[in-house]
């Protein structure tokens, strides 16, 4: 087996960060603010759950002649009422500590029609939005430019 295949680092969970976005915050930019006021930059979004007055995702896609031969689809937008049935995902930062969230979420429509994909901008809370984020000590979960393709890949290293 080639070991070059995984990167892996191994921590512990330290502090846990528990929010509640009020109605008509940004989903994804509320996240990122509620992180930067703990300080947390390495992190795992353990839960989040609520309704949203539409929601903004995108999903992976096939694009020929790119490193990968695929990447992200235009952004979904869904402009209705829909339950966050579920949201998980890693808080990491950039080479500059730049808080850099990787999350994917699945909403419900009243008819339980399921949607998801990767959070971007564009989600906001309707009634509440609560989440619960867990810190990670001893990794640095970084992403770092990876030059072939042109994306920001998780790079976790040993701290």
């Amino acid at each position: 087996m080639d070991n070059d295949l995984i990167q892996l680092a191994l921590g512990k969970f330290g502090r846990v960060l528990a929010f509640r976005l009020k109605p008509g915050q940004d989903f994804y930019l509320g996240m990122e603010e509620a992180c930067k006021r703990a300080g947390i930059s390495n992190g795992v979004i353990v839960s989040a759950l609520g309704s949203v007055n539409g929601a903004a995702f995108c999903d992976a896609d096939v694009l020929p002649g790119t490193y990968f031969g695929y990447g992200y689809s235009d952004p979904i937008r869904i402009d209705e009422v829909l339950e966050l049935t579920a949201a998980s995902g890693i808080v990491c930062h950039d080479g500059e500590g730049n808080i850099n969230l990787h999350v994917h979420v699945n909403f419900s429509d009243k008819n339980g029609t399921v949607y998801g994909g990767h959070l971007i901008e564009g989600t906001k809370a309707l009634i509440t939005l609560d989440g619960i984020i867990a810190e990670v000590e001893g990794i640095d979960m970084g992403r770092k430019l990876h030059e072939e393709s042109g994306l920001m890949l998780f790079s976790p290293e040993q701290l």
